[in-house]
């Protein structure tokens, strides 16, 4: 099978860079898939699970917002935050969901004067975080 090669960046470090046989992220738009020798294009990718595949083993990734783009067969994401399976701290995980799923019950409250967007995407990366932790359970750090 031929492959694509990807590339996660983050301001502070390269998550992953190596060969893969297809990626699917989560785009602003839906959940893409990229293949080998994808045309090339340019989408916008929100907080959420990206997914690949090398030789038939799944990987699993948690992404912040970003941007990537498809060029000669290389998928480039180019994101806030991304964290690999087997790098999230699961406890941590769940203490941000409690502090996230708080704020918001302040919110619909109005006991407290709550900036909703940042503690729904609060929420939603550490939703995204648990379920990238428990999917990938059998991933190994390479």
């Amino acid at each position: 099978m031929a492959k694509i090669l990807l590339e996660i960046i983050t301001p502070d470090r390269v998550v992953v860079s190596e060969e893969v046989d297809i990626v699917t992220a989560p785009g602003v738009a839906g959940e893409f898939g990229v293949l080998a020798n994808h045309a090339p294009m340019v989408a916008a990718v929100k907080i959420g699970p990206l997914h690949y595949k090398v030789d038939g083993k799944e990987e699993w990734v948690a992404i912040s917002g970003g941007f990537c783009e498809v060029s000669n067969n290389k998928i480039t994401f180019l994101v806030e935050a991304a964290e690999r399976a087997w790098e999230i701290d699961v406890e941590r995980a769940l203490k941000a969901k409690e502090r996230a799923e708080k704020r918001l019950q302040q919110y619909a409250a109005q006991a407290e004067k709550i900036d909703y967007a940042r503690a729904r995407a609060a929420l939603q990366r550490a939703l995204t975080r648990l379920l990238v932790a428990e999917k990938g359970k059998a991933g190994t750090p390479r």
